[in-house]
């Protein structure tokens, strides 16, 4: 099997300052870059590692799902508030 690189681009850091928004536009697509204080590589901009999200309404159900047969002690969070104020 053959490892598919992309090319790696290389950026000044004044052209990164003026050009992040597109920089990271790029980087999203697959692309990384490289930027360069005088010639010399300072950091590497790089896409993430592949992540799977949770959908939204699973976590909220996990949520739930965790805090069944907990409770405070009998305390209600008004309780906590005005105990967090004392202080």
């Amino acid at each position: 099997m053959a490892i598919i690189r992309t090319p790696v681009r290389t950026v000044g850091v004044y052209e990164a300052k003026t050009h992040f928004s597109e920089l990271l536009d790029r980087v999203a697509k697959g692309e990384t870059i490289t930027i360069t204080r005088h010639g010399v590589p300072v950091a590497v901009l790089a896409p993430t590692p592949n992540r799977t999200y949770k959908d939204l309404d699973a976590v909220i159900e996990g949520f739930k799902e965790l805090r069944k047969g907990r409770s405070l002690g009998g305390l209600t969070f008004r309780d906590l508030i005005e105990e967090g104020r004392r202080f």
